[in-house]
C-alpha cells in the first residue's frame, strides 16, 4: 500500500515552520511509511488541487498537516478532489483512499494514534506488534550500527525506527502477525545487548518516569541542587505523577553565595577551582545529602553559552554529582549545540545517572 504526506507552510516567511514532524513519527511508529511528501504554500490553492488529485489516485492514504487556523480550507480542499463530504472531524474514508486533515504538533500526533493507524489497520486487515528501547548518550555510531544490524536479523519482515532528542533516543522495533517471532526476538536482542549500558527502559516511559518508579519501588527521597540547568532536573521530576512521595527539595544556587550559604560549597572551592568544576559539583551534592532529607542527591554546574561567563572554560563543559549517603560520584561532560541544546541534555544526563545509581 502507498501513502502520501503534504505539509502546508508559509513560503513568504522562511523563518515560519509547520511542526509535522510528531505527525509523521506517530505514523510511522504506527507502521505507516510515507513513499512521497510534498511541501506547498498555503496560498497557492490549484497547486494544492493539484497534488490531491494526482496523490488520490496513487495511494491509498494522503495525510495533511497544517495549522489550525488552515484546516478549513485545506477540508474544503480535499472535499473537491475526492468528490466527497467529510462526515467525521478529521478524516474523509472513500472507497480508494482515506485522507486526513491533521493539526500540526503533539496534537496531530495524537490523532494519528488514536485514529489515523487503527482506521488503516483495519482497511489492510493487519495487526502490528512493536518492542520499544529507551536509551540515554549512546554513542551515534554504535546506534547506527546496531539499527542496522536489526534490520538485517529481521530479514525484510519488519522495521526499525529510531528517534533521537537532547541525548535521549527512542527505537522501536516494529513488526506484523507475518513477522517469524523469531526474527523479531533476534532484532530486539542484538539492540538490547549492544547498547545495554545506555538502556533505560524497554517500554515506552520517560526517564522522570522511572527515575521516580526506581526511587518508590527502593523508598528513597530525591533532592536536587542546581546551577546551569535552573531547576529543569527538578522540573522533570515533578512533572510525573506521584513524584512527591520521593522529591524532597530543589535549590537552584546559581549564584556563588547560594552554592556557599544554602549548600555549604566552600569559599576556597569556589575561588580556586571555580564554580564550574568537579570539586564544587562534589561539595553542591554533599551538601544536600548533609542536610539529612534526601537519600539521593543530584547537583549541575556547567557552562550553557553562549559564552564562557568570564572564564577560560570552553562553552558545554559541565560536571554533574550523583550521590547517595555512602558515596557522591562526578561526571565530566563537553557538550556541543545551542544553549538550549546543553541544558537539556545536561538535564537527561543527570536523570540517567541517577537512574543508574538505584537502579
Amino acid at each position: 500500500m502507498k501513502y502520501a504526506g503534504i505539509v502546508l507552510r508559509n513560503n513568504k516567511n522562511c523563518l515560519s515552520s509547520v511542526d509535522c514532524a510528531p505527525v509523521f513519527d506517530a505514523l510511522l511508529a504506527g507502521g505507516v511509511f510515507l513513499d512521497e511528501l510534498v511541501y506547498l504554500p498555503y496560498d497557492c490553492p490549484s497547486r494544492v488541487s493539484a497534488a490531491l488529485l494526482r496523490l488520490s489516485t496513487e495511494c491509498d492514504g494522503v495525510f495533511l498537516v497544517c495549522a489550525r487556523v488552515l484546516a478549513p480550507s485545506a477540508k474544503e480542499a480535499v472535499s473537491v478532489a475526492a468528490e466527497a463530504a467529510f462526515e467525521e472531524e478529521y478524516l474523509l474514508d472513500t472507497e480508494d483512499c482515506l485522507f486526513a486533515v491533521l493539526p500540526e504538533g503533539e496534537r496531530g500526533a495524537e490523532l494519528v494514534r488514536e485514529e489515523v493507524v487503527p482506521r488503516i489497520n483495519r482497511r489492510r486487515r493487519r495487526t502490528f506488534a512493536r518492542v520499544v528501547l529507551r536509551t540515554v548518550s549512546a554513542p551515534q555510531e554504535k546506534l547506527r550500527t546496531l539499527l542496522k544490524a536489526a534490520e538485517e536479523a529481521g530479514g525484510g519482515k519488519l522495521s526499525v525506527h529510531a528517534s533521537e532528542a537532547y541525548g535521549c533516543a527512542r527505537i522501536e522495533v516494529l513488526y506484523d502477525q507475518e513477522t517469524p517471532k523469531m526474527a523479531a526476538d533476534e532484532a530486539v536482542r542484538i539492540l538490547a545487548e549492544g547498547l545495554k549500558e545506555y538502556v533505560y527502559a524497554m517500554e515506552d516511559v520517560s526517564l522522570a518516569e522511572r527515575l521516580v518508579a526506581a526511587l518508590k519501588l527502593h523508598k528513597l527521597h530525591i533532592s536536587t541542587a542546581e546551577s546551569f540547568t535552573g531547576g529543569g532536573v527538578g522540573r522533570e521530576i515533578v512533572r510525573v505523577s506521584g513524584a512527591s512521595a520521593v522529591f524532597y527539595e530543589g535549590v537552584n544556587a546559581y549564584d556563588n553565595k547560594a552554592k556557599h550559604e544554602r549548600l555549604g560549597v566552600s569559599e576556597f572551592t569556589l575561588m580556586d577551582k571555580g564554580a564550574v568544576s568537579d570539586e564544587t559539583a562534589y561539595e553542591m551534592a554533599a551538601g544536600l545529602l548533609r542536610g539529612g532529607h534526601c537519600d539521593v542527591a543530584i547537583a549541575t554546574t556547567g557552562i550553557a553559552g553562549p559564552d564562557a561567563d568570564g572564564t577560560n572554560k570552553p562553552v558545554g563543559l559541565c560536571y554533574i554529582a550523583v550521590g547517595t549517603r555512602e558515596k557522591v560520584r562526578v561526571f565530566r561532560f563537553q557538550l556541543t549545540g545551542s544553549r538550549e541544546t546543553v541544558t537539556q541534555t545536561a538535564i537527561n544526563l543527570a536523570l540517567f545517572l541517577a537512574y543508574k545509581e538505584i537502579a
